[in-house]
């Protein structure tokens, strides 16, 4: 299954909760807020990607600041290129408690470790590019030769 969603986060805009509540917001809000579809949230939900989403009455969907944080981490985690599964995995481990820190550590340290990589990658790429963009400047730049 593809999973669309921008490839920037954007930042999550909040609003002020009379005191003592919280705000709750509908997956057409967080929608609009996350860039996500209602279809991904969903999905994650599915998954078991985000923790326990609230309903109302009437069985809609009711979404608190925290949900809006972690779907914030959850684009974070994505934009690293960390598979689905593992990032399941870390939905489950943190709904497990702090016995679990070791191994959360691990899958974000790993995770860590592939983003370094890609980063080094793309440094290298970008001085194949850097130097073929200077050898066709430098080219353009020369004097005409003289045939013959």
């Amino acid at each position: 299954m593809t999973v669309t969603q921008s490839t920037s986060v954007r930042p999550v805009p909040r609003q002020a909760a009379p005191t003592g509540r919280t705000v709750r917001y509908t997956i057409s809000e967080v929608a609009a807020r996350t860039g996500l579809t209602a279809h991904t949230l969903r999905w994650y939900e599915r998954i078991g990607l985000m923790p326990h989403v609230d309903r109302s009455q009437t069985g809609q969907r009711r979404f608190t600041d925290k949900d809006l944080d972690w779907l914030a981490f959850v684009g974070k985690l994505r934009l690293t290129g960390m598979p689905v599964a593992d990032m399941v995995r870390y939905a489950e481990l943190l709904r497990e408690g702090e016995h679990t820190f070791d191994e959360r550590q691990e899958l974000l340290e790993a995770t860590r470790r592939d983003v370094r990589a890609r980063i080094a990658e793309l440094h290298d790429t970008l001085t194949v590019l850097d130097y073929k963009i200077d050898f066709y400047a430098s080219a353009r730049r020369a004097p005409e030769r003289p045939c013959g």
